[in-house]
């Protein structure tokens, strides 16, 4: 290994995926998402009530704080309490929807073209890579989103899926959690990501950031330190070149 590779093999870069490797409009995708779910179960739950109560568990998942229980575990808690129905006749029809119906969402969406090679760029330099997309959604469905952005899960190090994750963004434990299973310190490790609430508050416990502007979402308020910004083909560039962050300093 080369002494550049050396000096990156000990860092890690963690990417988001929708819009920043995956061109997607996020709001657009979930609307799409969550009226196929309400057909496809619709025999079993009221559509209306289904997709209540999914946006009412996710959001439950997404504010719990605790070590204790994985995202799933809290979604599914919150899910069919507010659905009426049991596991037993729900969750084999949501794991038929991923398997047969997700796919199909793909519709428009299209691989960044800067994506891949952003990832083949930073694999090659040495840097340990993690898929950091908010695990709200089973493993077969990030792999699937992974797919159509191009992506072969055999390069990253770590994804982060709801079945094994137990803290959502934006909260900081969920960048300290990936650090701790990956065995990293967070210093060593850059997040990079579209999401300026969602993913630049891995700023807070010490990581650096990107923010990719191709699919830029920020909210105005919590505002966090961004390290460095631009386009994907930008962050490429500069990947390339070693420069800011990037640099083996």
């Amino acid at each position: 290994m080369k002494e550049g590779e050396l000096c990156m093999a000990k860092k890690a870069i963690f990417f988001d995926l929708d819009g920043t490797l995956l061109m997607l409009d996020t709001e657009a995708f979930l609307n799409r998402y969550m009226k196929r779910l309400g057909e496809y179960t619709a025999h079993l739950v009221d559509p209306e009530l289904l997709v209540k109560s999914v946006w009412n568990a996710t959001k439950q998942m997404m504010k719990d704080a605790g070590a204790e229980r994985t995202n799933e575990e809290i979604f599914r808690e919150h899910f069919l309490a507010a659905c009426g129905v049991e596991q037993g006749d729900i969750w084999p029809l949501f794991d038929k929807f991923y398997s047969e119906e997700f796919p199909l969402l793909k519709e428009d969406i299209e691989p960044h073209p800067y994506a891949l090679k952003v990832v083949e760029e930073a694999k090659k330099q040495g840097y340990r890579l993690v898929v950091a997309t908010n695990p709200v959604f089973p493993g077969i469905a990030i792999r699937e989103r992974m797919k159509w952005a191009g992506l072969l899960e055999n390069d990253f190090e770590h994804v982060t899926i709801f079945e094994t994750s137990h803290y959502c963004k934006p909260n900081p434990k969920y960048f300290l959690e990936i650090c701790e299973r990956i065995g990293i310190k967070p210093e060593n490790a850059i997040m990079i990501g579209n999401d300026m609430q969602q993913d630049m508050v891995a700023a807070e416990v010490g990581l650096k950031t990107f923010l990719v502007e191709d699919y830029k979402i920020d909210r105005g308020v919590p505002q966090h330190h961004v390290d460095a910004h631009g386009t994907l083909k930008e962050l490429h560039d500069q990947l390339v070149n070693r420069t800011g962050i990037f640099s083996c300093d």
